[in-house]
């Protein structure tokens, strides 16, 4: 089926006066008018340019996004990521335009519109966490990389909707509804971070923020074609985001490039004496990632192929296929990958009970850290259905945990530190710079279907870094992930081979239900 979508034209006057001054004065009559500025898949660096060289002003760029959102969110294929728009980010972006014409850029982000999951805390709107039960709690300052964001000179355009409470992949929420995967809108965009993931796909923003405690940043940039990297434990600060499991929790970006990836981190990551986890971080990072975006960074690398997590059952196979070229595209490039087994590992992984146990308590207290919250626990939200049937079993699964002192809790712990210990053993003995396996198993699965293939816990329980990178598609047009994992903090080394494969193969690509506006109408799956 395909559906005209809506059409909103940004003013482009500034435009035309700008493209004159830049030919030096030339007189009309000379001239065929300028054409439109396109935001469509446009990085963060060209959309500096664009700002610094005055075609485009970023005023005209929150345009132009909330012109493709109005498009293509709320109409067209109806992807519904966007649980609420920021009402300041047009005047935000307006005193950004004056401050760059009378002081000149503050660096990469000024002006740049980027979205936020709606488990960020942004003075002013309500955090949600995708629940009806949160729909009026209202933060009372930002969360710390939205401070850091604004401070870099960032427009928040608005915040994206997740599977409630964080609490899934599929991303559907009592607040937000289902949101739907851009590249097949009858598709689960991944989760729980899958509202910021479609948003990224169908270029509603330059960049977006996410946070993941198993694969919720990497399973949506999987999904929708995108780069995310969930860092080492401690890199980035939690404070202000709601949280789902303090010892595995971490928030970071979902971007379309690694370029983008790199110059989000460094405006995000550091040191936040309210998280006391980072207080290392500053001495752990580069003075910036983008010096590590390498076009020769797979020569001489050498790779681990962790064959369990590529094929468990036959519907991998789908994905496995898409691997198995990407495994080729690495050794083209210059890296040696050879296959490895780790030990124990199936039964290393074989837990939830962390994420489970600690999410009542970790709720509760950052509901009770928030003036006038309408609700204080867990129960409550439960006894008053204030929440999608679709999380409940989950929900009531953490509420019956009575307290986190118990063997089990103490057991589950335990193992993540026998587990970071055996993966980096495993690399050492093997001299391997980081494992390779598919971010999911299996593609994103139909809405309402179960989502199957889930690779996320070796990163998330280790608390080791990995990233997700665009690695092809499968026969029916689905992304495929292929996700790194490294030493800590060795975030630098996984850009650089993350960098060297994205230039090296090219695999990201639009999708077609979310074109420019006024070229073609969307295709609507």
């Amino acid at each position: 089926m395909t559906t005209r979508a809506s059409r909103v034209t940004p003013p482009f006057w500034p435009l035309f006066t700008a493209w004159l001054f830049l030919l030096g004065g030339a007189a009309c009559s000379e001239v065929l008018p300028p054409e439109p500025f396109e935001v469509t898949e446009k990085s963060i660096t060209e959309l500096q340019m664009a700002m610094e060289a005055r075609v485009v002003l970023s005023e005209q760029l929150v345009e132009m996004y909330l012109a493709r959102i109005e498009a293509y969110d709320e109409h067209g294929p109806a992807i519904n990521a966007i649980i609420v728009l920021n009402p300041e980010a047009v005047e935000t972006a307006r005193a950004l335009d004056e401050e760059r014409r009378v002081a000149g850029s503050r660096g990469p982000l000024h002006g740049i519109p980027v979205l936020i999951k709606d488990n960020y805390d942004l003075a002013g709107l309500p955090t949600t966490n995708g629940s009806i039960a949160m729909a009026d709690v209202l933060p009372p300052d930002d969360a710390f990389q939205v401070r850091r964001l604004r401070e870099a000179g960032a427009v928040i355009l608005g915040k994206t909707n997740l599977h409630e409470f964080a609490r899934g992949i599929t991303t559907i929420s009592s607040i937000g509804g289902q949101t739907r995967n851009p590249y097949d809108t009858s598709r689960n965009p991944g989760g729980s971070s899958g509202g910021t993931g479609a948003a990224m796909a169908a270029s509603f923003a330059a960049a977006g923020m996410g946070s993941d405690t198993c694969g919720s940043i990497r399973i949506p940039s999987m999904h929708n074609n995108l780069v995310g990297l969930r860092g080492t434990e401690g890199l980035s600060s939690r404070d202000g985001v709601v949280p789902l499991s303090h010892t595995q929790d971490i928030a970071g970006p979902l971007t379309r490039s690694v370029t983008d990836l790199a110059i989000m981190l460094d405006a995000t990551v550091g040191t936040d004496p309210a998280d006391p986890v980072t207080l290392d971080a500053n001495n752990r990072i580069p003075a910036t990632y983008t010096s590590s975006l390498d076009v020769n960074g797979l020569e001489d690398a050498r790779l681990g192929l962790l064959t369990m997590l590529v094929v468990q059952e036959s519907e991998d196979e789908t994905v496995a296929d898409v691997i198995s070229t990407a495994v080729d595209d690495l050794e083209g490039l210059g890296a040696e990958v050879v296959e490895v087994e780790i030990d124990g590992l199936a039964e290393l992984l074989d837990t939830y009970v962390v994420l489970s146990h600690e999410f009542k308590f970790d709720l509760e207290a950052y509901l009770a850290a928030t003036p006038a919250a309408p609700v204080s626990s867990l129960a409550q939200i439960l006894a008053e259905r204030l929440h999608h049937p679709a999380v409940r079993e989950r929900l009531e699964q953490s509420n019956a945990v009575e307290s986190l002192d118990t063997d089990e809790y103490r057991e589950a712990i335990g193992r993540r530190d026998v587990l970071r210990r055996a993966v980096l053993a495993t690399m050492a003995e093997l001299e391997i710079d980081a494992l390779v396996y598919p971010t999911m198993r299996q593609q994103a699965a139909r809405i309402g279907e179960r989502q199957g293939g889930d690779n996320c816990r070796l990163s998330a329980h280790s608390g080791l870094p990995a990233i997700t990178v665009p690695a092809g598609f499968t026969p029916d047009g689905m992304p495929v992930g292929l996700e790194m994992l490294g030493r800590p903090f060795a975030e630098p080394k996984l850009i650089a081979l993350a960098y060297a494969f994205e230039q090296g193969t090219g695999h990201r690509r639009p999708p077609s239900s979310t074109p420019p506006l006024g070229m073609t109408d969307p295709v609507v799956q």
